[in-house]
């Protein structure tokens, strides 16, 4: 193909991609979705295959592959011009009910050209908790409005019978429909656009550029395959919920021009909502290998072909029916992500030539903390507190992480500004920061992660409810790198308030001095109600290299800018400060001592 041809549709594709993501986010009324970016838009051929993957939470750009795939094999000799479908069942291709996939196949002079794909997580699905994530869950069937496949829109026309069904079946059916009509808009704009490139250039043509996109992307990923060292490195993930310890066990073989992820000793799946299937799994680790090992070349199926994952049935990383999988993207598709991340690292590390694109561990432990009930207006709300999406950013081989940096498997999360929850539930922050001595220490340290607090505020029923997921903050999981140590782990903390609490005490700064009994929490339904308050916290990102070689003059300087404390300066970094400035040879006797205590330990 000519290649000024073959660029150009190349990069209108990518465009498609863009204005279908713009689309979502405008039509959109929830936070999760405009704010936090957890969405996904991407197009695929005609056959299900993965053509170009887009910004967002990439777990799914495998997965809604599967769902063009299983909606082909569901509704062969049914798949009409104007068709729209929805599929939202984990055990088919989704990672848990509340993200639904609406897929839209593309028609061009009456020939199926391609798929367009997106998703949302939408603001109810009717599972027994509020929210979607639903710690309470025994099974499948407690989680909410679950479909292998359905048609909701028929050559052109709304399905009603199906669309008030839906809506039936969950609380807050206004926002539900709005999360679906943006998807709509998204697909419709996505097929728009593709007609166009297709009128202009020609399907055929068209086409082949898709084919000869993918072979070019699997050309290039083996190549840079073969230019990594072969071998085996392995990382391991725990996970706690209530007291019952899980573990993800990966081990990344590296041959040639192939990776083989095999999960084979993780943990057997659990009865809480923290197992994800196969397909989630596998979502799970192409989320950091896109980014890590791809940041250059286009997401397609060549860059699937290459992968093989191992994940034995009936773990915690590939579960079986009826095995409840609600709180699955912060439970073990995480864990997944942390793993093929840590690995990856690790790999990259190992390379004279690629060392420096390697990483440690992002924010490794996601909190999900759903609100509901009454807000400010008299009216009913659900939705998530965004915070997590702001992460924080893994160091690397010759530069400090970001502080509060977002996250490897999505280049596009933020969290919602403080004035966007407060006009919607009725709370208010007491503060929301960088949180010191999270990031992990070494010779680069990882970026911190943050904490917050709220009350309640302006509640018609004295306060509102909240459900509490993820994965416990028993375990550090955003592991180090070439002697980094691991970021610090999260925490969740419910503060009791005395029956009289002065009104100087309300607007307290940290935990220490928010007044109340303090109860350890971090699984189930709990109420936010009258002079109460939610502390939570959440991880910094891995460190790499040994802490005792970091630059004294960088110690000082995060002492400075509170990202570090003065006690970790002197007792994690071996740095002694006098007045602020480094005291030189304090420094090197304390060093020196340190790495003496270090080889007694291991005598």
């Amino acid at each position: 193909m000519d290649p000024i041809t073959f660029s150009i549709i190349r990069h209108r594709l990518f465009r498609v991609i863009e204005e279908a993501v713009i689309t979502l986010k405008h039509v959109s009324g929830s936070a999760i979705t405009n704010e936090g970016h957890d969405l996904m838009v991407s197009l695929y051929r005609a056959d299900g295959s993965l053509l170009m993957g887009g910004v967002g939470f990439l777990h799914h750009l495998t997965s809604a592959a599967e769902a063009c795939k299983a909606i082909i094999r569901r509704f062969e000799g049914q798949i009409n011009e104007g068709d729209l479908f929805l599929l939202n069942d984990p055990y088919t291709a989704a990672l848990h009910t509340s993200d639904i996939y609406l897929v839209s196949p593309i028609h061009h002079q009456g020939k199926l050209i391609a798929w367009s794909a997106c998703f949302v997580h939408v603001y109810d699905i009717g599972a027994m908790n509020p929210g979607g994530f639903a710690p309470d869950a025994q099974d499948i069937y407690t989680e909410g409005f679950s479909s292998p496949g359905l048609k909701l829109i028929d050559r052109g026309v709304m399905r009603q019978d199906v669309w008030d069904t839906m809506l039936n079946m969950v609380r807050g059916p206004e926002m539900v429909a709005l999360d679906l009509r943006s998807m709509i808009a998204c697909n419709n704009v996505a097929k728009d656009r593709m007609l166009a490139l297709t009128d202009k250039y020609g399907e055929q043509t068209v086409d082949e550029a898709g084919r000869l996109l993918i072979e070019q992307s699997e050309t290039k990923l083996r190549a840079r395959l073969r230019e990594l060292p072969d071998g085996e490195w392995q990382s391991r993930q725990y996970l706690d919920v209530k007291g019952e310890v899980s573990k993800v066990v990966l081990k990344m073989i590296k041959k040639d021009d192939t990776l083989v992820f095999d999960f084979t000793g993780s943990s057997p799946q659990t009865k809480y909502s923290l197992n994800c299937t196969k397909w989630a799994s596998l979502g799970g680790l192409f989320a950091p290998l896109f980014p890590l090992l791809c940041y250059d070349i286009t997401w397609n199926e060549g860059v699937i072909k290459p992968i093989t994952m191992i994940a034995p049935a009936g773990s915690i990383v590939n579960c079986t029916r009826p095995a409840p999988v609600s709180v699955a993207t912060v439970g073990a598709i995480q864990s997944v992500n942390n793993a093929a991340c840590s690995t990856i690292g690790k790999m990259l590390a190992a390379s004279a030539l690629y060392a420096d694109e390697a990483s440690a561990v992002w924010h490794a432990n996601h909190f999900a903390l759903f609100m509901f009930g009454m807000n400010q207006r008299g009216g009913e709300s659900i939705g998530i507190l965004t915070e997590t999406f702001a992460g924080s950013g893994g160091a690397r081989t010759f530069a400090d992480g970001v502080d509060v940096g977002g996250e490897i498997p999505n280049p596009i999360s933020r969290m919602a500004n403080v004035e966007t929850i407060e006009a919607s539930f009725p709370i208010r922050y007491l503060f929301r920061r960088r949180l010191k001595d999270s990031g992990g220490p070494g010779k680069f340290r990882g970026g911190t992660g943050a904490e917050m607090a709220i009350v309640a505020h302006d509640a018609p029923q004295g306060g509102i409810h909240y459900v509490l997921s993820g994965k416990g903050s028993k375990f550090p999981m955003s592991d180090g790198l070439g002697g980094g140590y691991p970021g610090a782990v999260n925490d969740y903390v419910w503060v009791h308030a005395p029956p009289e609490v002065a009104a100087s005490e309300m607007f307290s700064q940290n935990l220490d001095k928010i007044p109340g009994t303090k109860e350890a929490i971090s699984w189930g339904v709990f109420p936010l109600m009258h002079k109460d308050t939610l502390y939570l916290r959440w991880n910094g990102g891995g460190g790499v290299g040994d802490p005792l070689a970091r630059v004294p003059a960088s110690v000082v300087r995060d002492v400075a800018e509170g990202t570090i404390s003065p006690s970790a300066a002197l007792q994690v970094y071996g740095v002694v400060l006098e007045d602020g400035n480094v005291d030189e040879d304090a420094t090197t006797q304390r060093r020196a001592a340190l790495l003496r205590a270090r080889t007694e330990v291991e005598a």
